[in-house]
């Protein structure tokens, strides 16, 4: 399989089969969790425009898909339930009881099973059958949870803890931890590359007080070095109150060739090129900017691209808004108003 098709496999999307042509923008969308509200807005990347909003899911958190796109899996922190809502109305199917305060969400790659972090003491990873929408397996891992993915090649589930300062490793196949990793600091949002033969070759990891990330060689099960973002950029954060979370998203573009990452304190979105991590620029993002007042950052957070990689998305929780960039020029094209303190999305592409 080549790689940006595993890469768009932990984004959530469904381009199993589909060539990256201009014809994927018809049916392409960016999902938008607004989580200090009761919405998610789905922008249109062909127009920018929202073009369907789902209400009555309270602080929604985590998002991704059924592989038919039939269905939207939504983690929902005011009831602790992972939501299934019927993509089409936006209609909530039913709410699966969690075993705990939920936080993200993963799909496993054939779609039937959602991972779910749990964010409540003492921490766990609830595994909720898709086919019966029953929570069938509590996995017990060392921490809360905050942030899971499942590995380009489908076959672990990853998951962090920013309070107790741990990476853990889950062999989807028997639904236990294979491995453990821990950090002086929290662990926050994660991106993951593959070798050419699919398997995970790099975890880049995002970690409390980290203006940067670090990078793990994934068969060692190690860190092996770190990359911090240019200082000079840092004009932002202190008034924000983020200076614990100077960088809280990440991704890997579809195509596999590049390492995007947010940044609050430039008020960025820096790229680097893959696998050389060689620094290839970065798109500044709107200020907010008050009377009498020094100019504060938008809060950069999550990211998604389109499915050709020509376009970034980035949810600015501070503004209410979705940047779109251009990934060419690293120029914001578009600034699409969303809910409440957005900050998770993902992209969908229907077959």
């Amino acid at each position: 399989m080549r790689p940006f098709r595993r890469m768009l496999c932990s984004l959530g999307a469904l381009l199993l089969a589909l060539p990256l042509t201009a014809g994927w923008a018809a049916t392409a969308r960016i999902y938008v969790t607004n989580s200090a509200g009761d919405s998610i807005h789905v922008i249109d990347p062909q127009s920018n425009k929202v073009v369907q909003i789902i209400r009555g899911i309270e602080a929604p958190h985590g998002i991704g898909f059924s592989p038919d796109g039939a269905r939207v899996y939504v983690s929902n922190e005011a009831d602790s339930t992972l939501d299934i809502v019927e993509r089409a109305s936006g209609r909530v199917l039913k709410k699966v009881a969690l075993s705990g305060h939920p936080n993200n969400i993963a799909v496993a790659r054939d779609g039937g099973r959602v991972i779910v972090c749990i964010a409540q003491a003492p921490g766990a990873l609830d595994v909720v059958d898709t086919r019966r929408l029953a929570l069938t397996h509590t996995i017990p891992v060392h921490g809360r949870q905050h942030n899971v993915y499942v590995t380009p090649d489908g076959r672990y589930a990853v998951a962090g803890s920013v309070r107790d300062k741990m990476l853990t490793v889950v062999d989807l196949a028997t639904e236990s931890v294979a491995w453990e990793l821990p950090f002086a600091t929290g662990v926050r949002p994660m991106a993951f590359e593959a070798a050419a033969d699919g398997v995970t070759q790099r975890i880049f990891v995002q970690l409390s007080r980290l203006n940067g990330f670090a990078v793990v060689d994934f068969a060692a099960r190690r860190e092996v070095t770190r990359v911090e973002f240019p200082g000079e950029l840092n004009a932002f954060g202190e008034a924000e109150g983020r200076l614990d979370t100077p960088s809280h998203g990440i991704a890997v573009a579809p195509d596999g060739k590049s390492l995007w990452v947010t940044s609050v304190l430039a008020n960025a979105v820096f790229r680097y090129s893959l696998p050389d991590l060689k620094l290839m620029g970065h798109a500044a993002l709107p200020e907010i900017r008050i009377a009498d007042r020094k100019p504060i950052g938008a809060l950069p957070d999550w990211l998604a691209f389109t499915p050709d990689s020509r376009l970034v998305y980035v949810s600015n929780s501070g503004a209410n808004s979705v940047s779109a960039i251009d990934a060419a020029s690293l120029k914001v094209i578009a600034t699409i108003p969303v809910g409440e303190v957005p900050k998770r999305m993902n992209t969908l592409v229907l077959r």
